[in-house]
C-alpha cells in the first residue's frame, strides 16, 4: 500500500494552512485555516471492502503543569501520550482521493458536527474535545479534523502520523459517538494493510523544525 499528499512531504514540516494553530508573535498563536491536507493511495489489498484514516500526533505531554505558561517550558524529556486529531472511517474502497479542506475548512467553535460525514463516511471525536472541557466558549464535541497546535514553549517538536487502513470489513463496529481512539481500536484484526505519511509541527520559535 501506498499513501501519498501534496500537501508536506513525509518526516517534513507541516504548513500554517492545515495546522489549527500558528505562531503569533504578540498573543504566541492564533487560530489558523485548519484544512484537512489531501491524500491519495494505491495498491490496495484486493479484498479491501472500506478505508479509514486515522491521525495522531504521540508527542503530546502526559502533565499539563507547564504546558503553554509563560516563563516556563515543557521538557522534552517529559513522557509523551497520544492525542487524536481524526478519525475518518467507512469511506468506500473505491473512494476517489480526499481533497484539501474537503472535510474541515476552519476553526469551529464547539466543533464540527458529526459522526455523519461526507460521502457515507463517519468521523470520530477527536481529542480537542477533553482539551477545551473545561473552556465555556470553546467547550463541545469535535468531531472531524482539527490540526496542529502543540503547546507553544514545548522544547519537543511534535509529529503527526497519518495512517491509512485497508479493512475487511465495509463498517467498523463503532456506534453513535464514538472517540477516535475507539475507531483505531475497532480496526484491530481487521486491516488488510496500512500505510502511513508522518508531518512535523511545532508552535515554539525556539525549536527548528
Amino acid at each position: 500500500m501506498r499513501l501519498m499528499t501534496t500537501a508536506f512531504a513525509d518526516g517534513q514540516r507541516i504548513p500554517g494552512e492545515f495546522a489549527f494553530c500558528v505562531i503569533d508573535p504578540q498573543t504566541h498563536v492564533r487560530l489558523s485555516e485548519n484544512l484537512n491536507p489531501d491524500f491519495a493511495w494505491s495498491e490496495l489489498p484486493s479484498a479491501t471492502k472500506s478505508l479509514a484514516l486515522i491521525c495522531h500526533d504521540p508527542d503530546v505531554p502526559s502533565r499539563g503543569d507547564d504546558v503553554n505558561k509563560d516563563g516556563r517550558t515543557v521538557p522534552a524529556s517529559l513522557s509523551r501520550v497520544d492525542f487524536y486529531h481524526w478519525a475518518l472511517i467507512d469511506l468506500a474502497a473505491d473512494a476517489l482521493p480526499i481533497t484539501r479542506g474537503e472535510f474541515s475548512r476552519g476553526v469551529t467553535s464547539r466543533g464540527k458536527p458529526g459522526p455523519a460525514a461526507p460521502r457515507g463516511a463517519r468521523q470520530g471525536i477527536n481529542d480537542y474535545t477533553g482539551w477545551f472541557a473545561g473552556d465555556k466558549d470553546m467547550a463541545g464535541n469535535y468531531f472531524g479534523y482539527d490540526g496542529p497546535c502543540p503547546p507553544w514553549n514545548d522544547e519537543l517538536r511534535h509529529r503527526y502520523v497519518f495512517t491509512l487502513y485497508a479493512l475487511d470489513v465495509a463498517r467498523l463496529a463503532v456506534q453513535g459517538n464514538f472517540t477516535d481512539a475507539e475507531a483505531a481500536a475497532a480496526t484491530k484484526g481487521h486491516v488488510l494493510g496500512q500505510a502511513s505519511i508522518t508531518g512535523i509541527y511545532t508552535l515554539n520559535p525556539a525549536v527548528k523544525v
